[in-house]
């Protein structure tokens, strides 16, 4: 994914966002339906972690400093992390107590007849345009996502990317777009029935789902914020890449570790033979590492190459292992 894509769908999202939420907290005013109060610190919870992810963005292209040697390309998963903090808690858990309170007034018998208000009509119009905003938000964020999501299934994309920004707002719009239809759901049949209880289900159910969407995206997160290596794909194409010079007999040893989305740092031993001479290893290095980069153009590859005389497998992996047989230890 480009950078440049994941903007262009967290600022479509942003906008979306935003204006959905003034429209929700209106019909809220208007119609005390307490799933339009949800929906709207829902939608602007996730104005709130655009505005995070644009951030994260920009922060993460300062240059590399003494103290933070490779840079601050993990800044933007530091923010998505954060993210997933405010979705649960600004949107899951205010959801969860709207409802809990909902319940309460509607067991009581204090709650107004909706169909009372002459503006019973407009938290309908508002669900209804605000899926067919968030549905084009989504679409954005689908059609930026289709390049770098490949053949691969959309949960294996969102689990497997290493940029967080689409997979973030396509997991949100996916929320958003549920979360209207349950709120719909509630305030339809409260509509429907005089029940204020569909009011509250529909709101509760909104708060789980926020609640699970969020979790889902802290697990992610905290994956990349400790560390993950390259995609199998590209570790096969360095490693491969790695062992193409002559003068180096294959790969001994290759680890990989994403520094950013787009940053990858490579450590590598590679077998020479034991009578070449230093400056042949240099050219042989400098090769590998002119392939190695050739081979991922996609990625910006900070790599150590440590030349080695071949003493048959690494130490603990025997061989015919699929990390030894890949080059890959």
């Amino acid at each position: 994914m480009s950078a440049e894509g994941g903007t262009k769908a967290v600022v479509a999202a942003l906008l979306a966002n935003l204006g959905i939420a003034v429209t929700k907290f209106l019909a809220f005013a208007l119609t005390g339906f307490s799933s339009m109060l949800a929906e709207a610190i829902h939608s602007l919870a996730d104005s709130l972690n655009q505005l995070l992810l644009l951030f994260g963005g920009r922060r993460s292209t300062r240059a590399a400093t003494p103290e933070h040697p490779f840079g601050y390309g993990r800044e933007r998963y530091v923010y998505a992390f954060v993210v997933s903090i405010v979705l649960f808690s600004l949107g899951g858990l205010f959801a969860l107590y709207e409802a809990y309170h909902k319940w309460h007034e509607a067991h009581a018998g204090t709650v107004e007849d909706p169909l009372a208000s002459r503006w019973w009509w407009v938290p309908v119009v508002v669900l209804v345009v605000s899926i067919a905003l968030e549905g084009m938000s989504f679409r954005t964020a689908a059609r930026e996502s289709r390049h770098a999501k490949g053949t691969s299934t959309w949960v294996q994309y969102i689990r497997g990317a290493k940029a967080p920004e689409l997979p973030v707002v396509l997991l949100e719009d996916s929320a958003a777009l549920i979360g209207l239809t349950l709120a719909l759901l509630g305030v339809g049949l409260t509509l429907l029935t005089g029940d204020a209880y569909w009011d509250a289900v529909g709101t509760g159910l909104i708060g789980v789902l926020l609640v699970l969407v969020a979790v889902t995206l802290a697990v992610e997160m905290k994956s990349l914020l400790i560390g993950e290596a390259a995609l199998p794909a590209h570790q096969r194409a360095i490693a491969e890449a790695l062992a193409a010079p002559e003068a180096v007999d294959r790969v001994i040893h290759l680890k990989t570790l994403h520094l950013g989305p787009d940053e990858l740092l490579v450590a590598a031993k590679i077998a020479v033979g034991r009578a070449d001479s230093a400056e042949e290893v240099a050219a042989a290095i400098d090769e590998a590492e002119e392939r190695a980069r050739a081979a991922v153009p996609a990625l910006r590859l900070v790599m150590y190459l440590e030349p080695d005389i071949d003493r048959g497998p690494t130490l603990g992996e025997p061989s015919g292992s699929p990390g030894y047989a890949a080059g890959v230890g």
